[in-house]
């Protein structure tokens, strides 16, 4: 009876327990799933679909049972048809993506990831895959493989159709499209030091000018083109990625920056050379006039002819001028003058013409450079013989007729020639300067004469 009754107890228990079940609606799914009214269940939400830039760093997004899978462009994904894959309930979708994403089997139901390990959980549950193991003999190798397997009846999946797993040769992956397109290496994380360059199925790399690739095939380094080929005309300096030229000293660059030209320094100044320049490859050089020597590379100087080449005869002597040289008498006195002394003429006061005439004459010899400036102190004149209780006055007796000349008198008994207009040789001025001596009562009157020989250069140096 007890037992009876226990037994009509349970099974009103159970009526009631799968009529309150039968009533109850769960509208509420874990992450990653939302409710489906239609179909009255949770449904995966397709991450890669609303979540804006859901990967980054150039990766992919897969969406996967209650999350997503951010791989490598370079991850393939195969579906696995052999066996239908139980469903993942809502509650464990998370788990059990992971768990897929990170275990490597091939059983039936199971997810194949080859050469692949989850290395971390995105927000939403995603997960962030990296591959750098060689995919099995059954999957065609790449850079990354993946592989995935899914429920053919969720219509949000590939197909479970095995025309639809395509293997795909290296450098290649397939597109949503199905077919094998390349890979284009330049856009993952660079391994071309510079330049990375795709090509169909593969990549190489490319240096910037003034550079080679190693023999690693992706560094790239400096190429010194002063040894391999120097292409500058002078001097040649390498720097990094490329090289500059620069010239001796006398050259300058040329527009092509490679050649060098010869620098006129002629051109450039009026005032390296005292008289002529000369311009040469690379240099330049002084040149004076005959008659000068070039000294300290640039300026010019007399040369003295009459201790080199003497041409002067036996009775004449050398007097040397600014650029030049002339040869006068040795005896210059002429009738009734007697030579007394080097260069003076007396006249004899035995003569009787000698009373109207100076009693004597000294002749000198100077040189001045052309353009002197003036007014200029040139020659200073002094008596030899004092005499007590005389006067002495001091004139230009002869050959200033244009007025080039004046005498100052500085003492009473000497005075000083001066320039006063500027002469330009070569030019020879005889002029003579006359000091008339008188005694203080008037009865003794005399006079002496130098014959001053002026010559002026041809240049002003």
């Amino acid at each position: 009876m007890l037992k009876a009754l226990f037994l009509t107890m349970l099974t009103l228990a159970l009526v009631e327990s799968q009529d309150t079940e039968e009533t109850i609606t769960y509208t509420q799914c874990t992450d990653g799933y939302e409710w489906d009214p239609v179909r009255q269940q949770c449904k995966d939400i397709d991450e890669c679909d609303i979540v804006p830039d859901a990967c980054k760093g150039g990766m992919k997004c897969v969406n996967h049972y209650g999350g997503y899978l951010c791989l490598p462009k370079t991850a393939q994904i195969i579906v696995n048809n052999e066996q239908p894959q139980q469903e993942t309930p809502a509650a464990e979708g998370v788990g059990a993506a992971a768990n897929a994403a990170a275990t490597s089997g091939t059983g039936a139901g199971g997810v194949a990831a080859t050469g692949m390990a989850a290395s971390g959980v995105m927000p939403g549950g995603g997960f962030v895959a990296s591959a750098a193991a060689v995919a099995g003999p059954e999957v065609q190798t790449g850079r990354n493989n993946f592989v995935i397997r899914r429920n053919p009846a969720d219509a949000q999946r590939i197909p479970a159709n095995p025309s639809h797993r395509i293997q795909c040769a290296t450098g290649y992956e397939q597109s949503e499209h199905n077919v094998c397109q390349d890979i284009d290496e330049c856009t993952i994380p660079p391994y071309c030091h510079q330049r990375c360059v795709n090509t169909p199925g593969s990549f190489y790399c490319q240096c910037s000018p003034g550079f080679q690739l190693a023999a690693n095939n992706y560094t790239c380094v400096d190429i010194n083109e002063c040894d391999a080929s120097n292409q500058c005309a002078q001097q040649c300096y390498n720097i990094l990625g490329s090289f500059i030229c620069q010239c001796n000293q006398g050259y300058e660059l040329s527009s092509d920056r490679l050649n060098c030209e010869d620098i006129d320094e002629c051109r450039t100044s009026s005032y390296l050379c005292q008289y002529q320049c000369v311009n040469e490859p690379g240099k330049f050089s002084c040149m004076c006039p005959q008659g000068y020597q070039v000294v300290r590379s640039r300026t010019c100087q007399d040369i003295n002819e009459c201790e080199t080449t003497n041409e002067c005869r036996e009775d004449e002597m050398c007097w040397n001028y600014h650029g030049g040289f002339r040869c006068y008498p040795r005896n210059p006195c002429q009738d009734p003058y007697v030579l007394t002394s080097e260069n003076r003429c007396v006249c004899p006061v035995s003569s009787a013409v000698c009373r109207e005439l100076p009693q004597s004459i000294v002749y000198k010899y100077m040189s001045i450079r052309s353009d002197r400036s003036v007014p200029s102190d040139i020659f200073q004149i002094q008596a030899t013989t004092i005499y007590a209780n005389t006067i002495n006055t001091f004139r230009i007796k002869s050959g200033n007729e244009n007025g080039e000349f004046y005498l100052r008198q500085t003492s009473p008994v000497s005075a000083m020639l001066v320039l006063v207009k500027s002469l330009s040789g070569p030019r020879e001025y005889i002029v003579d300067l006359e000091m008339l001596t008188v005694n203080s009562i008037g009865t003794f009157r005399t006079s002496s004469v130098l014959r001053l020989t002026i010559i002026v250069g041809p240049f002003s140096f």
